[in-house]
């Protein structure tokens, strides 16, 4: 292994990070679809994700995308996702920084004023944009389409005892934890305790239950954990804690974890087509999601979301990854790690 650069621009959307690589030693991948395109990603090169997303070069909360030509001329550019967790099939904070990073610095001139057409493995993503001077003021994604899978599965959580969750799709599943017997709010949980929770409600799940995307198989597996609960801002309409990866929290209200939970509500009749859902995030900021109209996955009616959020560039970062460094792969320090 030789000397490795990449140039990055980081962000964050409303208070999650965003790292998105626009150049340097990209691989080149092989496929006919960003899906397919993640899986040699992933095959051969995940120790790009590794290096730039782990420690010392990242941290337990990165995430970031990689910028690709698109396939065809349908859409303005590509993206893979890149994060602690894996390569994610959609990521809506990620793109929404994303948008925000190609606009601001005219990476990518759009067919249309206003619209990016994003080819991302979990399919079109369409992002409108509101620009003012050389800032973007807001990006809204009309997100992948969302649905409900299931209703109360149970599962035996160590240390807090049985709990009964959803499992919906919003571009990754997500197992969503309503106010039940044995979890009265999310107010009532310190962030060590989502850490500490989330891992073990995640694998009793995925060993009890099997679940599957109705037209994508290799989608499988509960990856998220969505805790729920009361809004703490006025004009709110709910609040959540996102777990996902070993032990990172959320900061961002999620887009995709925001889709899947509108798929949620629209699915048990608690929201209406077109009705706002202010989604809160854990430390307060906010994403406006809508059910934008109606669709079908496979056998599965669906939804089609709509996310609003925010995004702001803070720096430029040119990353070394080089074999002398004993640490060029990253690590991460959890639990039974020597």
């Amino acid at each position: 292994m030789a000397r490795h650069s990449f140039f990055c621009i980081d962000g964050h959307t409303c208070g999650n990070p965003v790292r998105v690589v626009t150049g340097g030693s990209i691989p080149v991948l092989k496929g006919e679809t960003m899906f397919d395109k993640r899986q040699h990603f992933l095959a051969e090169f995940d120790w790009i994700r590794k290096s730039l997303c782990f420690e010392p070069r990242g941290h337990d909360m990165m995430s970031g995308s990689i910028l690709y030509p698109p396939s065809s001329d349908a859409y303005d550019v590509a993206i893979l996702f890149i994060e602690t967790s894996g390569c994610l099939p959609m990521c809506g904070h990620g793109t929404i920084g994303t948008v925000t990073t190609i606009i601001e610095h005219g990476l990518v001139t759009p067919k249309i004023p206003g619209l990016l057409r994003l080819e991302t493995p979990a399919g079109l993503v369409e992002a409108r944009y509101v620009q003012n001077g050389p800032y973007v003021d807001s990006v809204t994604l009309t997100n992948v389409p969302s649905f409900l899978l299931g209703r109360d599965y149970e599962v035996e959580v160590d240390g807090i005892g049985t709990l009964k969750v959803d499992i919906a799709y919003g571009g990754n599943f997500y197992a969503i934890v309503e106010p039940q017997e044995n979890y009265a709010d999310l107010s009532d949980l310190e962030p060590s305790d989502i850490v500490r929770l989330s891992p073990k409600l995640r694998t009793a799940f995925n060993e009890r239950h099997s679940i599957v995307h109705p037209t994508n198989p290799a989608l499988n597996k509960l990856t998220h954990v969505q805790w729920t609960g009361k809004p703490k801002n006025q004009g709110s309409s709910g609040r959540n804690a996102v777990f996902y990866g070993d032990k990172a929290i959320d900061r961002s209200p999620c887009g995709t974890g925001t889709s899947a939970r509108l798929a949620q509500l629209f699915a048990t009749g608690r929201l209406k087509e077109g009705e706002a859902f202010v989604h809160e995030s854990i430390i307060g900021s906010t994403f406006t999601g809508r059910v934008a109209g109606t669709t079908t996955v496979g056998d599965k009616p669906a939804i089609i979301p709509t996310i609003e959020g925010w995004a702001r560039v803070t720096g430029y970062n040119t990353i070394f990854v080089d074999d002398r460094d004993p640490f060029w792969a990253g690590f991460q320090v959890v639990d039974g790690a020597p």
